[in-house]
């Protein structure tokens, strides 16, 4: 019986877009990153880092910059003291295209994350037949299609919006070479905004400010975990040189914390803040449905991305707790459904500002309890999973 129970559960679970968390090189669920000091949040209590700046050459950028990432205050900010908002695993998709898939993070795409506020986004990378894709734990389970076409809708959108810095955050799950990236890069077109780090192999506490970056139009930052840098491609950092991440498989809202999760070889937070590592704080809960089998936790979203202080799993709890265990803020955040809070109200909080040009989508995303989607219906599988997991239970 147990094989039975096991082998149609893994056939439901192809069906439904549903992950088993695998156990790959980083651990339950192969991608995530970021997180830095940074600060300049008076709200927060946070004594604001000095900016460092670096020498900006010339380039077709606009020369006169009213603001940067939508706010004139962030202009002479160094980039490592700011805090970015992130997209977690922000190609996968829960709406009408993947039919509501119960695997998806997000109900919008990339493009109207950035437009929405967004600055880093994350995405999980896989080899499917010599091609890299992004995919949920598994392109059997959810497959957004080629990188490559992805990193050239963001370029498309950084053409569009030259006074905007970005950050890439991917999870390199196969262990491909950083030559195999540059390809991608390369043929999107979107290497030309590479930033390079005067030496890109360790990390520094000086980084130039987002007006210098967007003056020089070299103002996308791209880390990869894990890959070996090489100064071949300068633009495409090892994430775990430069970043380290609190824990992420968090299964309740009391789960969250701000102890060093990887590079697990700094030993703690403040080992890794003194080396001048960029903390990035992973934000995002999932529930199990059953051993091995994990979804993203939809069901408490407003609670967990509420930029409020005062209860347990808020976001802005959360942040809150890091900059006073750290003496710094977060540089990165990464949160599932970033519509819901909407999450982006923290940063702006840990950042001082008042933003302005964002394009709202606060409150349009719907959460998709029934599962049914406009041109697919998964709504019976997604049924029949839930009865036969409890069937399943039952029965063990």
């Amino acid at each position: 019986m147990p094989s039975l129970i096991s082998a149609l559960t893994t056939g439901l679970l192809l069906a439904s877009g549903i992950h088993a968390v695998p156990q790959g090189p980083f651990g339950a669920e192969s991608g995530i990153v970021s997180a830095v000091p940074t600060a300049s949040a008076s709200t927060a209590g946070v004594a604001a880092a000095q900016p460092t700046t670096a020498s900006a050459s010339s380039s077709n950028a606009a020369s006169d910059i009213s603001a940067c990432n939508n706010s004139p205050l962030l202009c002479d900010r160094a980039y490592n003291n700011v805090t970015y908002m992130g997209a977690h695993d922000s190609s996968f998709l829960r709406d009408a295209s993947t039919g509501n898939s119960l695997a998806g993070n997000q109900y919008f795409n990339a493009t109207v994350a950035l437009d929405a506020g967004i600055r880093l986004l994350q995405g999980q990378v896989h080899d499917a037949n010599g091609t890299l894709h992004l995919c949920h734990t598994s392109c059997t389970l959810l497959d957004a299609g080629p990188l490559e076409d992805w990193l050239a809708k963001v370029k498309f959108w950084m053409d569009n919006n030259p006074n905007e810095v970005v950050t890439i955050l991917l999870v390199n799950s196969d262990n491909k070479l950083v030559s195999d990236y540059a390809a991608v890069f390369e043929g999107s077109g979107i290497s030309i905004y590479g930033y390079q780090p005067s030496d890109g192999s360790t990390a520094s506490t000086t980084w130039p400010t987002l007006g210098n970056m967007i003056t020089s139009n070299k103002r996308l930052v791209t880390f990869i975990a894990s890959i070996d840098y090489s100064p071949t491609y300068p633009y495409l950092l090892n994430e775990f040189d430069h970043v380290f991440e609190t824990p992420y498989n968090v299964l309740s809202l009391s789960g969250f914390n701000c102890t060093l999760d990887r590079p697990s070889g700094q030993g703690s937070a403040g080992n890794a803040i003194s080396a001048g590592m960029m903390p990035l704080m992973n934000h995002f809960a999932d529930s199990l449905i059953m051993q091995g089998v994990q979804i993203p936790d939809e069901t408490d979203i407003d609670i967990t991305n509420s930029a409020d202080t005062t209860t347990t799993g808020n976001l802005g709890l959360h942040a809150d707790t890091c900059v006073k265990q750290w003496g710094t803020k977060p540089v990165f955040i990464l949160v599932d459904f970033f519509d819901h809070g909407p999450a982006i109200d923290t940063a702006d909080r840990l950042n001082g500002i008042t933003a302005t040009g964002r394009k709202s989508v606060s409150g349009e995303g719907k959460k998709s309890t029934s599962g049914a989607g406009e041109n697919h219906s998964p709504m019976g599988i997604n049924v029949a999973l839930v009865a036969f997991v409890g069937f399943a239970l039952a029965m063990v």
